[in-house]
């Protein structure tokens, strides 16, 4: 029993790191579960999606040098500590002030570029101090202002719906409070700052069904105090997030040494495992049925992990400034790095589902360091440690993810699993999500419950074909499929899928009778 138990959670540690020949290594050439016929009596092994040419065409302009002068005009603002804000004697140009003014007159550029598809916008408000908790982080009543574009979605039924790309824009050096030395952040976190404004420029200039919003936010640095505002104002302005894309030290360090346990072909990708905002007795609940892996934005990793299947593996976006398309998100089974957070986690709070990109090892001379060389070390987060194919290659993923969910429809509603009675067979109900178009179709995926990403799927209406299998599409826009294996050992969701193959976040059902 022990040993049984070993090797599924060995088998798991290697699916998890996402080595497809790990099986040869991981106990045996196929794992046990694959050997179980009645799981595979419907569907198919889930492929890649077909991309989407035109999604192809906007990730090629995606451009190395952009990224790199994005960079450096972040670094030669000398700090762009939040505390430089209510400074009055930094020299011109310097603080966190200019660069507020930068971002925006750079969102305004691609607005003027698009024909003023973007609406450009700052959300301010006023932190004041504490004696507890990050609040001590703050000497002073500070501004904190988050700058953000939206670029609104084209049908009127979906426009609601929001996509969201993030990093923040504030640095710091080894001491919090000091809102005057150098503070360059270029991978901390001008590179996340950088994949915003990228993706800004290269998806302003399509048109999508849903709403992409891509902000730049301030005050990660002294408490997530930018990300906290910025989601809270999304809930009250009745924003329904679907996504959040924080990117957060994915500049890919190049330090020579540390480059040799470095992985540029792939980037963490960090999810909450039970959403943050869930009460004791969801917990309960959602543990009983096996979901401790299921929160909506642990589907939202596992669409980035398909959407890279189809875009940033593929050959086909190959071109000469990036030497290679290649880039894997690894998903990891924690919230955040170990005992550490980001700005995804703000959304979270808010009942958002949001994911954190961040390159593969990070380097910590050159994390919240001053600037200097000690003991032939040099410290300090400069420009010249960022492998700028790297963060173009991580801007791709993530306008990739954005136009692929915003072009699908949006997710199925009120998904239901019914046990009412004991049954190997398993039936599935959900209904239509709002404002989602007639030509919606629905597909069922499913994972043996060791799996950590969904491995067969089936559209829903091809199991009225099925032996034991059902399918019934209501007026109402209700549906009702049944398929021929037991909910005890798999794990099931349901995706809406648009004409053209873009699919959905994925909706685990909830028990009804």
């Amino acid at each position: 029993m022990i040993l049984a138990l070993y090797r599924s959670h060995f088998r798991r540690f290697c699916l998890g790191f996402g080595f497809l020949p790990a099986f040869l290594f991981c106990a045996g050439a196929l794992p046990a579960h694959a050997q179980h016929r009645d799981l595979n009596q419907a569907g198919q092994p889930i492929p890649a999606m077909q991309p989407d040419v035109a999604i192809v065409d906007a990730l090629q302009h995606v451009s190395v040098a952009k990224i790199r002068h994005t960079i450096h005009k972040l670094v030669s603002f000398h700090t762009r500590s939040t505390l430089s804000m209510m400074d009055a004697d930094l020299p011109q140009g310097q603080g966190i002030k200019p660069a507020i003014d930068w971002v925006t007159a750079q969102f305004d550029a691609y607005s003027r570029a698009c024909g003023g598809c973007l609406v450009v916008k700052h959300t301010s408000y006023t932190q004041m101090p504490g004696k507890t908790g990050y609040l001590k982080r703050i000497p002073g009543p500070t501004t904190i202002t988050d700058t953000y574009a939206v670029l609104k979605g084209t049908d009127p039924a979906q426009a609601n719906r929001v996509i969201l790309v993030s990093g923040h824009l504030d640095s710091r050096d080894s001491d919090n409070f000091d809102s005057h030395g150098a503070a360059p952040g270029a991978n901390d976190d001008g590179s996340g700052t950088a994949v915003t404004l990228e993706c800004a420029r290269v998806l302003s200039k399509m048109r999508f069904p849903a709403t992409l919003v891509f902000v730049v936010e301030d005050g990660e640095e002294q408490g997530l105090f930018g990300s906290k505002h910025m989601a809270e104002q999304a809930k009250k302005w009745g924003w329904q997030i679907e996504g959040v894309l924080n990117n957060d030290i994915v500049g890919g360090d190049t330090t020579p040494g540390h480059t040799a346990l470095q992985d540029h072909s792939v980037v963490r990708l960090f999810s909450e495992p039970v959403p943050a905002n869930a009460t004791p007795q969801q917990i309960r609940e959602l543990l009983m049925l096996g979901y401790d892996s299921d929160s909506p934005s642990r589907e939202l990793a596992r669409a980035v992990v398909n959407v890279a299947r189809s875009y940033t593996e593929a050959d086909g976006l190959k071109n000469d400034e990036t030497q290679t398309a290649a880039l894997r998100p690894v998903m990891e089974f924690r919230l955040d790095r170990f005992l550490r957070g980001g700005d995804h986690y703000s959304f979270n709070q808010e009942g958002f589902a949001a994911v954190r990109f961040t390159e593969w090892r990070e380097n910590f001379h050159h994390q919240h360091q001053n600037v200097r060389v000690e003991n032939g070390i040099q410290y300090g987060d400069l420009p010249q440690f960022v492998n700028y194919p790297y963060v173009a290659h991580v801007a791709r993923l993530n306008a990739a993810s954005m136009a692929s969910l915003a072009t699908a429809p949006p997710p199925p509603a009120d998904v239901k699993i019914v046990v009412s009675e004991l049954d190997n067979n398993s039936t599935l109900k959900w209904k239509a999500g709002a404002g989602a178009p007639s030509s919606t179709h629905y597909w069922i995926v499913w994972r043996p419950t060791a799996s950590p990403n969904w491995t067969r799927e089936i559209p829903a209406a091809k199991l009225a074909g099925v032996k034991n299998g059902a399918y019934q599409a209501s007026a109402d826009g209700s549906y009702t499929a049944t398929l021929p294996i037991s909910k005890d050992n798999v794990i099931f969701g349901v995706e809406s899928v648009g004409p053209h193959g873009q699919r959905s976040l994925a909706v685990v059902p909830m028990p009804t009778r």
